[in-house]
């Protein structure tokens, strides 16, 4: 499962949690299909379409910037616009890896005789509190700003073994792990999520296998840029978990 899934996946299971964040009030929100738009999605599986009684609410979650993120924003919102004339749209992009690409900065589709704005969240620039109020939002905490990544990565573990319901605590919690993979490394995600608590979640078998399949195959992507725990007396142990 791709990082942009699994966020996707939180947005469906906390609706109400990225609403708050995002617009910064409380509002109950249903899923979206994008079959109701008379198209057919160009990447379903980063795509988020929330809908209330006087917003829609359009996340896109992407892992890396990609040239056609803003053309793609502008479609989505005329097609949205002319099936809810009645509703705001708020359309958001949120970037998963940090990266010094200027792409991550453009917020807007402009060409002659049109312009579209969306907002852009970088969460390696949101401050770890932010999202800490949020049970949906713990997974992206330790992505998100803080002094001390790994212990900010144990806090938000702690924090989602409190969530209430069991499945979205499973669902969290393997999203936390998926994640955190884009931050740091293995063996630090290891220590802090312990197997017998990812295996509960139905999605754990399937993560492992492809987590073990990209160990075997050789580290991609910056791999090299992940937090590890160089302060720790004891050798951090690599292995499946």
């Amino acid at each position: 499962m791709s990082f942009d899934t699994t966020c996707r996946r939180l947005a469906e299971q906390f609706p109400e949690d990225f609403a708050s964040w995002l617009l910064g009030y409380r509002v109950p929100l249903t899923e979206l299909s994008p079959t109701e738009l008379s198209i057919e999605p160009i990447r379903a599986d980063s795509v988020i379409l929330l809908q209330g009684q006087a917003e829609i609410v359009h996340i896109e979650f992407q892992t890396d910037p990609k040239d056609d993120v803003p053309m793609r924003l502008a479609d989505y919102r005329l097609r949205l616009h002319r099936r809810f004339l009645e509703k705001t749209i708020h359309q958001v992009v949120l970037y998963l890896r940090e990266t010094n690409s200027e792409r991550v900065y453009q917020n807007c589709f402009e060409i002659a005789g049109m312009y579209a704005e969306f907002n852009v969240i970088r969460i390696w620039e949101v401050p770890a509190e932010d999202l800490m109020a949020f049970p949906g939002l713990l997974p992206f905490v330790g992505l998100s700003r803080s002094d001390n990544p790994i212990q900010t990565l144990r806090r938000a573990v702690r924090e989602i073994q409190n969530i209430v319901d069991e499945s979205q605590q499973h669902e969290a919690m393997a999203a936390t792990y998926v994640l955190s993979g884009l931050k740091f490394e293995a063996a630090v995600i290891g220590q802090i999520i312990r197997r017998d608590v990812m295996r509960e979640s139905v999605t754990y078998p399937r993560r492992t296998r492809r987590r073990t399949r990209g160990r075997t195959g050789g580290r991609t992507g910056g791999g090299s840029d992940r937090i590890s725990d160089s302060s720790s007396n004891s050798p951090l142990e690599t292995r499946p978990f």
